[in-house]
């Protein structure tokens, strides 16, 4: 029997690893339900991507200077025959699978700055081009949000009217399709595929007593607030700085952590204003480093997204600096909803009150977090099931059990 040929697809690879987590969880369901399967990607950072994971990967842009600001003649000239050129490499390479997975990630939001001939435009071609060739593209555990452009509004719900099967990670995403006029009537709704990775063992007492791990992010808001784009960065700066600046004050020792190599600069600069060796940043390159920073810490409070789901899933109490709908509805989903502080508008003393409200509560939001991760990962257990049943035929569900069963 020829293997089944499965492509996944993102911006993977490309240093947000958020977005490495959700392929890593996919990769982990493919290779033991399907375990022969022939696997590749087309990603933002193919060499990454087969370093890491070991599969073949093709970069997603003909441009290698596709995320670049183009302000020269010659690089919105590669820009554009660049979208041109991609046309017939996606097309290409959707062609050869009969499988194409989209692991997670936002990729029918615009929560973050984005332009519609970038993702939007790459995740239309290749919902298009699996209709074409009539190779079933799979949107899995996707975040989606209300979006006010126009043409990223439309290329995003016609990838996923175009797509074969849908499911998103919290019910304001599906609730934002249907307003954007997809048929959600059939589409599941389930925990974040980081859900499905394996938590880190229970550490027990912190390695250092007291540690709060704080989770930055490059944040500028979102895709309408480019106009106060600084204003919101300096805000959100300058209020996390002094938070840690607070907890420094209170004897408490301070890991810095981050999501995304952009993030860096945030870290840079909330260690030159708070001079202390009560701070230190962590070098983490994998959901996995987070969640063991994470399981070690007594506290954590975190932006990005990934970032939460890291700290839940290690069963850590948790505060978020929430920049999105999508971190109050899985901080709900959690039993945490009471534990959110704008991003926008960080109040460095009303941070410190929701702090010291959380750390009070620690030994019973430690008990519910357990309970609330058993079931996530009971649901997405489900979620993997009801995906070999809708993309993979039965003949091949069939071979690979065959070879699981093979002594």
């Amino acid at each position: 029997m020829t293997p089944a040929r499965v492509g996944v697809f993102g911006l993977l690879g490309s240093g947000n690893l958020g977005n490495d987590g959700s392929l890593e969880a996919v990769l982990g369901y493919l290779r033991a339900e399907h375990p022969d399967s022939a696997v590749d990607a087309l990603c933002g950072g193919p060499e990454a991507v087969s370093a890491r994971y070991r599969i073949p990967a093709t970069r997603l842009h003909w441009y290698r200077g596709e995320y670049r600001t183009a302000s020269r003649a010659g690089s919105i000239a590669g820009k554009g025959l660049g979208k041109l050129v991609d046309v017939a490499r996606t097309a290409a390479w959707v062609r050869r699978h009969d499988v194409v997975i989209v692991p997670g990630m936002g990729v029918l939001e615009a929560t973050l700055p984005l332009r519609p001939w970038g993702f939007p435009y790459s995740l239309f071609l290749l919902c298009a081009s699996g209709r074409l060739f009539r190779t079933r593209v799979a949107l899995v555990g996707v975040g989606a949000a209300p979006i006010a452009d126009r043409p990223t509004r439309a290329l995003v719900r016609w990838s996923a009217r175009l797509a074969a099967y849908r499911s998103y990670r919290d019910t304001l995403s599906r609730d934002a399709m249907r307003t954007m006029g997809v048929d959600t009537a059939r589409d599941e709704v389930y925990p974040d595929l980081a859900f499905a990775l394996p938590t880190p063992e229970p550490s027990g007492a912190s390695d250092v007593p007291g540690q709060v791990c704080v989770g930055v992010m490059d944040f500028h808001g979102g895709n309408d607030d480019r106009a106060r784009a600084e204003e919101i960065h300096r805000r959100y700066l300058d209020g996390t700085t002094r938070f840690v600046r607070a907890l420094v004050e209170d004897g408490r020792t301070v890991r810095l952590l981050t999501g995304d190599a952009c993030d860096v600069t945030v870290v840079d600069a909330i260690l030159e204003a708070v001079d202390s060796p009560l701070v230190t940043a962590a070098e983490t390159a994998s959901l996995a480093d987070l969640m063991k920073e994470m399981a070690a810490a007594d506290t954590v409070v975190a932006t990005r997204y990934h970032n939460l789901v890291c700290a839940l899933k290690a069963g850590t109490p948790t505060l978020a600096l929430s920049y999105a709908a999508k971190s109050d509805a899985l901080m709900d989903r959690m039993g945490l909803g009471a534990y959110c502080h704008s991003a926008r508008e960080v109040d460095a003393d009303r941070l410190l009150e929701q702090f010291r409200a959380l750390e009070k509560q620690s030994a019973e939001l430690r008990r519910t977090l357990a309970e609330r991760n058993q079931v996530a990962v009971r649901q997405l257990k489900s979620q993997f099931a009801q995906l070999t049943a809708s993309l993979f035929p039965k003949t091949d569900r069939d071979h690979a059990h065959a070879l699981r069963e093979t002594p």
